[in-house]
């Protein structure tokens, strides 16, 4: 499972959505996420559907990329569904036993649902694979640079991100190669009750955060010896400029959100 982890990762290959500027991959990740909590009805989520999977073949990046990071999040939308599917009351109810109530409402709201959370992490993912994390921080800087106005160390949050999306896939590697040492030694990480393996993982994780704090000091202590002071006339090496790509994306971006909030309306 944690070699399935995937976001933060980037998949170099040319491509039309890797020439795209990191501020319009910004603005349509978040926008198609606005999306997918404004989507009530099946036409909404088959649009949605369509368009990523339209995303990411001009991405060039292999679907099974995107499907081996669903099976971390497989509990947490296992979870979500039953709590949608047991805990959401309306009529008809097509099952009743004991406690437990299943109502139409409840069966449709577990499959928008789980839906739901899978085109997530999907459109997150496609935006860490096509993008490096030195241009999201670019990008991310740029974009919200409006806020210095209100005195928020936008830079100095750009920063903290692009680190963290660093981070996840090294921390992931040194997780597996913690997790085989202690499978060498003896311990068991498969087998057994939840409680059991649990308290399996202690050995797993103490070690890890160990390893991320020692790397987070090294990090921090290179920075310092660099005379890192924050973005203050800082210049950028590529500076961000749209491009006509960028403009023709946004467009398709603006008609795609209209598009659902008109099957929205509509339906």
């Amino acid at each position: 499972m944690l070699r399935d982890v995937t976001l933060g990762q980037y998949y170099p290959v040319e491509s039309p959505l890797h020439r795209l500027d990191p501020r319009m991959k910004l603005s349509a990740t978040m926008l198609y996420i606005v999306s997918l909590f404004i989507a009530n009805n099946p036409a909404c989520y088959l649009l949605a559907t369509a368009a990523l999977l339209l995303a990411i073949r001009i991405s060039r990046v292999p679907v099974r990329h995107f499907l081996k990071g669903l099976r971390p999040i497989f509990m947490l939308l296992l979870i979500s569904m039953l709590f949608n599917l047991f805990l959401t009351g309306g009529e008809p109810v097509l099952v009743h036993w004991a406690i437990f109530t299943i109502t139409w409402p409840g069966v449709r709201q577990a499959i928008y649902m789980a839906v739901r959370l899978i085109l997530l992490i999907m459109g997150s993912a496609l935006m860490t694979y096509t993008t490096t994390p030195t241009s999201l921080t670019d990008g991310m800087e740029k974009g919200l640079r409006f806020l210095k106005a209100f005195h928020v160390p936008v830079h100095e949050i750009a920063m903290m991100m692009s680190i963290a999306l660093r981070f996840i896939p090294i921390l992931a590697d040194e997780a597996d190669k913690i997790q085989k040492a202690q499978m060498a030694r003896g311990a068991n990480f498969e087998e057994g009750s939840i409680v059991q393996r649990a308290k399996a993982m202690v050995p797993l994780l103490v070690p890890l955060f160990i390893s991320a704090f020692r790397r987070a000091t090294d990090l921090a202590t290179a920075m310092e010896a660099r005379c890192y002071h924050g973005g203050a006339g800082r210049t950028k090496m590529h500076p961000l400029h749209y491009q006509s790509g960028d403009r023709i994306a946004y467009l398709l971006l603006f008609a795609y959100l209209a598009f659902v909030i008109l099957l929205r309306v509509i339906l």
